[in-house]
């Protein structure tokens, strides 16, 4: 499984789930990233999440269609 880092600097504590998708291009649009949290294809730390903005923070990890996602 590919595993790739998202690093949240300056004074941002999180980003949004459906924000973070796009930016690391596992997703075309945010449409796309809203149906497939939707639909639960994408797991947070383990657990199926279908929040389209929950906040993603430091330590969080995302898996999606074979993608790892760890934000540092």
């Amino acid at each position: 499984m590919p595993e790739h880092r998202f690093s949240i600097e300056g004074d941002f504590d999180f980003i949004q789930l459906d924000k973070l998708l796009k930016l690391m291009r596992v997703v075309g649009s945010g449409g796309e990233a809203h149906a497939v949290i939707q639909e639960g294809m994408v797991v947070l730390n383990g657990q199926v999440e279908t929040q389209k903005r929950k906040k993603i923070r430091k330590g969080d990890q995302i898996e999606f269609n074979g993608e790892h996602i760890h934000v540092v």
